[in-house]
This record gives structure tokens, sequence and C-alpha cells, in this order.
């Protein structure tokens, strides 16, 4: 079995749009032909998609780079550049993406969700576009905008209809190896589960329960399937982030029903009512939500059990009781997925920055944010004065010297816009 990963950083980057042309007419006969010169393509996008062919996070480990392609820059003759390509990074269902400050981005839940991750830097204008009438031959182009670039944090949160909550060693493993096809470590050690798996439990009234009547041929009408996830053990003060705590934790905030499994032979003695009000009372200090969460309670190990237990009971080794709590299961699960009991699908999505805002960095020195005032001077060549009263034109439409005033700037005071920095002169 491939290996689990659960958590990781992605590095995603938007491809960088192409540059605009200079370029005029040049035919026999037109001797002075008006600008011709095509714009930049747009960069690509890359998205994260919800895959449900996906299983763990395990392919951004080694490599977590993602790039979108570049557009294509312009050319005479109006011809203008290709769009670069999207690149699509397929993730699991219950993928969560966050920035690198922790805030919540997006929660891909179903197959199919998609989101925005980096966006592609916008083509620049051929010198087409600058023409008119008080500029009849421009002899100059908009420039590539760069296309988006951030690090991102990726967590994974199981999908399953029955989470298996207990202590280390309560035979959580075993049980889900008795009724499915996964091969989760067994040993008679604490910790022996160090990452999740999944198991699919299919059954069927006239087939019987267990890995034997996997597969479609051997279900009937009346069958039915349900996903086990098996993961760490829980300790006290796992809410806490003691063993491993976080890491389990965050995989049973999704599933509709928890089966409590209260270990009936461990050689601690811990009483068995004693270990139930523990489980709870941690998964309570997790997440309110999962107190309430339907649940069935369990003894395992029945075959050598020596801890007084009045409650059902069960052991995956001799296949006692097994049958009746997979039924137990069944009932819950049915009645979880009929009541839409799965914790609310949700998806963020970054709302896109509008207008520019003044930021005082110290005295005599200010800032200019905003996306269109960065796109103003860095799809400009500024070296071209034509160019230059362009851009500044731009930013006056966009309002600048009016903020750059009410912030309080004055003349002679320093005016940056990304990489590029001027002195403010007020107008008169």
């Amino acid at each position: 079995m491939g290996e689990f990963v659960d958590e990781c950083q992605l590095h995603a980057r938007g491809g960088d749009g192409g540059a605009g042309c200079v370029s005029f007419r040049r035919e026999s006969h037109v001797p002075r032909g008006g600008p011709d010169g095509g714009d930049g393509g747009r960069g690509g996008d890359v998205w994260l998609v919800a895959d449900r062919n996906v299983a763990s996070l395990l392919a951004f480990r080694d490599f977590p780079f993602r790039r979108a392609a570049n557009g294509g820059h312009g050319q005479g003759r109006r011809r203008h550049g290709r769009r670069g390509a999207d690149q699509a990074v397929h993730v699991p269902e219950g993928t969560t993406v966050r920035d690198r400050d922790g805030a919540l981005l997006a929660d891909l839940v179903n197959a199919g969700d998609r989101w925005l991750a980096a966006q592609g830097g916008r083509g620049g204008k051929g010198n087409t576009r600058f023409a008119s009438n008080r500029l009849r031959a421009p002899h100059f182009a908009e420039q590539a905008e760069p296309g988006e670039e951030r690090w991102l944090g990726l967590e994974l949160k199981l999908m399953a209809d029955v989470a298996l909550v207990g202590f280390p060693n309560a035979g959580k493993s075993t049980f889900i190896r008795a009724v499915s096809a996964a091969r989760p470590k067994v040993a008679s050690y604490p910790f022996t589960t160090l990452q999740p798996s999944l198991g699919v439990v299919r059954l069927d009234d006239g087939a019987g329960v267990g890995p034997d009547s996997f597969g479609p041929d051997s279900l009937g009408p009346d069958s039915f399937e349900m996903v086990i996830a098996d993961v760490p053990g829980l300790i006290d003060g796992a809410a806490q982030g003691r063993g491993l705590g976080h890491q389990f934790l965050r995989h049973v905030e999704r599933v509709r029903v928890l089966l409590i499994m209260v270990d009936l032979a461990e050689a601690t003695d811990r009483d068995p009512h004693e270990q139930v009000d523990v489980l709870l009372a941690e998964l309570e200090r997790h997440d309110p939500a999962l107190a309430k969460r339907r649940r069935f309670v369990v003894g395992t190990k029945a075959d050598v059990a020596h801890l007084d237990w009045d409650g059902p009971r069960l052991s995956a080794v001799t296949g006692e009781g097994v049958a009746p709590v997979l039924g137990r299961l069944r009932e819950l699960v049915v009645d979880a997925r009929a009541a839409d009991e799965a914790p609310v699908h949700y998806a963020v999505h970054r709302p896109a920055p509008v207008g520019i805002t003044v930021l005082r960095l110290a005295a005599g020195v200010f800032e200019i944010e905003g996306r269109q005032a960065r796109r103003a001077v860095a799809l400009s060549d500024l070296s071209d004065p034509a160019a230059l009263a362009w851009a500044q034109r731009r930013l006056e439409g966009l309002g600048a010297s009016q903020a750059l005033a009410r912030a309080g700037a004055g003349a002679g005071d320093v005016v940056r816009i990304g990489d590029f920095e001027f002195t403010y002169e007020p107008d008169a």
C-alpha cells in the first residue's frame, strides 16, 4: 500500500501574460501604415480540483510546485498571442486550503469542486490599442503581467461514514481488516497505526460479511456499502496535541457515525466506562459537535476479555459479535445519510480586490496598494515618454492623486507602486 500523506505545502504560480507588440503596417503603396501590433495572450490559471480517484496528498510531498503555461506574445498584423493553458491540480475530496497565516481559503469537499489557487497574468495590449486622434502612431505597448505566485497549505480530512474511536491497541485495525479489504498494520503494542486508512464494507443479506464477499458479482439487490476509517488511537490530552491527537481528531470531523471501541483486555485495567468518558471528553474538547454525533459503543477482544462490561461486545479474531455490530452501524449510517447529518459542505472564495489604498510607510514615504495601480506601472514601458504619460493618466483615473492627498502626502514625498518609485508633486 502506498504511503498516506494528509498534510503538505503547495507552491502555485499562474502563467505570465504575453507582451503586447509594437508594429506598423508596411505594404507597398501604403506610405504611412498605421499601428497593427497584436495583444499578448493571458497566462494560464492554477486550479485545485477535488478528485475522487486521488487518495492522499503524497504527490506534493517531494515536488510541491505547480505552474500554469505562459501566454504568447503579440505579433504584427494584429495577431494576438495564444492564451496559456490552465493547470488543473487534482487533490482528494475533503482537502482544505489555507494561506501562510493559517486563514481558511477553500474547502473542497465534493468531487468536481474547483478553486482558483493562482491567477494567470494579463496579456499586454499591442500598440494598436493606444491609437487615437491625439496619438496617431503610438510607439509603445504594454508589457506582460507576471502570474500570481504564492505558497499554500493543504490539509486532508477524510470523508467516511464511520470512524473507529478508541485507545491505542484497542483492536481497531484488527476489526477493519476483518470486515474489509483494508490491511493496516496490526501488532501488540500501542500506536501501531500511524496513518489513517479507509476500508469499504459491503454488506449483502444473502452473501454474508467480510472481504470474501467483495465485488459487484457477490452482491445482491439489497447490498449496502459504507466507508470505515481506521485512524491512530486516542489518549488523554489528544485535543491539546498529545500523542497523535490533532492528526487523529481532524479525520473524524466529517464522519457520520462514531464506533467507540472499548478495550476489555487492556493490561492497564482501565475501567471500560472510564474509557468511554475519556474518549467522549476528548472529542467534545476538540469539537463540541463530535460529542453529539451518532455513535455506537462496543467492547472489543471478547475472546480474551477480563474487564466487566454490560454492553455489546465483539472479537474481530474469532468473528464473535461482528455481524450484529455491522448491522447496527448500517442502521445508523442509513439514518444519518437520510438526515444529511454530515458536516456542512462549503467552499470559501477570495473576493477580487477593487480600488486602491494608500499606506504611510514612514515620514515622507507612501505606498499605493491595489492590483489596478500595480498594473498601470508594471505593464507600461516607463522608459518611453508616451507610455509614461499613459500610465500617469491611468493612475489619475484610479484617483491616485486624491488618495495621496487624503493620506497627507506632500511635495517631494516618495511614492512606491510595486517596484516603481517616484517623487510626488501635487497638482497645482
